[in-house]
């Protein structure tokens, strides 16, 4: 696969914010954007939000937290809310709250609880950690992506900067029975300094180890501008068609810096002689 074919149909994140509003406006006509799910701002934030995308006629995946879901009845509700708007897929993940409000502390939990649920959503989403977790061993959350398995549909990776480690962790998962396909999570066209907050931030390879043994690429982000993923793009797309890895494609994380990230992808794509390809609208 080539560098444009990987960058022809991306999934775009973004943050439910007023600020994304004006942003969409820089996304594709037809976008596929996935909403996250804010600890502080709640469930009800990303779909009101997921909601004003939808009216602009984009394909809108929103993300819901376990650990902010309060009960079965709060469940059914969200549930309804997607059979509502005619929505057949869902991000589940476990969600940063440090105690959960209900009974869901994991997305496992929560996925096994819809499982019993009748609902109209076809495709489910779960994460997947090439960099490990801050919080949780690797052994752990190998035992977890196979639990999910039965209940997912697709993965998508935790924002890494690494294509060696991503390749290695696709086909370590690979080995021990993940057959899922993958969509490789990385960062658009953003500004380096906010870049490194929000690696350090969510502990992208702990953050102690990524500040000790990755200082050229703290250097790098610490540059002034925006960081671009051409390498990434380049090292994976030879990736993506093989049946080993099983790639089906990109989620760019945005952080709502979406009219840069969509330039730098058109540019990416005009390199490759792909004139306006999923142009803005």
């Amino acid at each position: 696969m080539t560098d444009s074919e990987i960058l022809s149909r991306p999934r775009f994140e973004i943050l439910p914010t007023k600020r994304a509003e004006d942003q969409a406006e820089h996304l594709p006509e037809d976008a596929k954007v996935a909403v996250t799910c804010s600890p502080t701002k709640g469930i009800e934030n990303t779909l009101r939000f997921s909601e004003r995308l939808l009216e602009r006629g984009f394909r809108v995946v929103p993300h819901i937290a376990a650990r902010l879901v309060a009960d079965r009845a709060h469940l059914e509700q969200i549930l309804r809310w997607f059979d509502d708007h005619e929505l057949r897929e869902i991000y589940v993940i476990g969600g940063d709250s440090t105690e959960p409000v209900g009974p869901y502390a994991s997305a496992l939990e929560l996925l096994d609880a819809m499982s019993r649920l009748e609902h109209g959503i076809e495709e489910v989403g779960i994460g997947g950690y090439p960099e490990g977790h801050p919080l949780i061993d690797d052994e752990e959350l190998d035992r977890s992506l196979l639990d999910k398995q039965p209940f997912a549909s697709y993965v998508v990776t935790q924002l890494c900067f690494d294509a060696e480690r991503i390749l290695g962790w696709i086909s370590d998962i690979r080995r021990k029975g993940i057959r899922l396909p993958i969509y490789v999570g990385m960062p658009g066209a953003v500004d380096r300094k906010k870049l490194l907050q929000i690696s350090l931030k969510v502990g992208v390879g702990d953050s102690l180890r990524f500040l000790k043994k990755q200082g050229s690429l703290v250097s790098m982000l610490l540059k002034p501008g925006s960081y671009s993923p051409d390498d990434l793009v380049q090292r994976l797309a030879p990736y993506a068609s093989d049946e080993h890895h099983d790639i089906a494609g990109l989620h760019l994380y945005t952080f709502n810096q979406v009219e840069g990230t969509e330039q730098w992808r058109q540019r990416m794509l005009g390199r490759q002689g792909v004139s306006g390809a999923g142009a803005p609208r």
